[in-house]
């Protein structure tokens, strides 16, 4: 009998749509009822490539063509599908980031039993474009002051302490919110004990809890880990890539643009300063038309001007960080 391990590639996908000024991730039918992102194995001997494997793995469970896809990351933590003492095959996965434009007709999705859900119900305290998310006071912090007060300069895995991560992830003591950072406050709540993902995982930390906080809705297995990794990586490809313009019509105002960047961020931005920004990177041009449903003057339509795209390395929207 061979002592190597056995192992199982798996491939997942964060599909990220932008349903008026709502960023939207797609969920699979799952057999927990838990929410899940469509993810099947890949099996070289049906498809010649990873991404051609994930391309029909999504069709197949969710009955979407996919557009853009670039690959995120491996996940191949031990523990991250059953427990850390598992047995049977480990399964790696690899995630994928995924924009498209929400199907005007569901039906098929609905069919296939997929839907799109609001990303901001998984992770709540990421939305800062109305107010300062309230679970954040409420809850998060209170609970990581008291477990980084259990021992400040204990690493947690990382080699920075539980309070220099902290302040870095969640702006404590005044530190500022780095919008980047998704997959990171996601760890630190993880490690704290925080997330019913923790519990599930017969972490000690959530175990020692008792009854957890309500931090966003769990994800079946460890998919909220990639969607927050995909988060983290879209909201920063805005900056230096246009990436946007994969979520948006052919057709579109200034104003729906912002919100859609908006939405993706997670906070609001200065409406003459975005336009300024906008024009200055010269990503768009105008179409000639007008949007006449505003309930006030017409408002200009535009439409991505790719050839922005071999003008420069990196044509995005650098509007700085919160």
């Amino acid at each position: 009998m061979s002592d190597r391990p056995n192992i199982e590639i798996g491939l997942s996908a964060a599909v990220v749509a932008v349903e008026r000024d709502a960023p939207e991730i797609l969920v699979a039918r799952s057999q927990d009822d838990l929410a899940a992102l469509p993810a099947g194995p890949f099996d070289p001997r049906r498809r010649r490539t990873l991404e051609i494997a994930l391309r029909a793995s999504v069709a197949e469970q969710t009955a979407l063509e996919l557009g853009y896809v670039e690959q995120l990351y491996t996940f191949g933590d031990r523990g991250r599908v059953k427990s850390p003492d598992e047995v049977g095959p480990h399964t790696v996965s690899i995630g994928y980031l995924a924009l498209t434009r929400r199907p005007r007709d569901g039906a098929a999705l609905a069919a296939a039993g997929a839907a799109f859900r609001p990303w901001y119900g998984f992770f709540p305290w990421e939305d800062w474009r109305r107010r300062r998310p309230e679970v954040l006071d409420a809850a998060i912090l209170p609970a990581l002051s008291r477990w980084t007060a259990e021992a400040p300069e204990a690493g947690t895995g990382r080699d920075l302490p539980r309070l220099v991560r902290a302040r870095l992830c969640f702006g404590f003591d005044g530190s500022p919110w780095d919008e980047e950072k998704v997959l990171d406050r996601y760890e630190l709540l993880y490690e704290a004990g925080l997330v019913e993902e923790a519990k599930r995982d017969g972490r000690p930390a959530a175990l020692a809890r008792g009854e957890l906080p309500r931090l966003g809705e769990p994800m079946q297995a460890d998919h909220r880990r990639i969607l927050a990794t995909a988060m983290g990586r879209l909201r920063g490809k805005l900056k230096y890539r246009p990436v946007v313009f994969e979520l948006m019509p052919p057709r579109f105002t200034l104003t729906a643009l912002q919100q859609t960047v908006e939405a993706i961020a997670g906070r609001k931005l200065h409406k003459q300063n975005f336009r300024r920004l906008v024009e200055s990177a010269a990503l768009v041009e105008p179409t000639g038309g007008a949007e006449t449903a505003t309930g006030g003057r017409p408002a200009k339509l535009y439409r991505f001007r790719r050839e922005v795209v071999e003008e420069r390395p990196a044509p995005g929207l650098r509007f700085g960080r919160a």
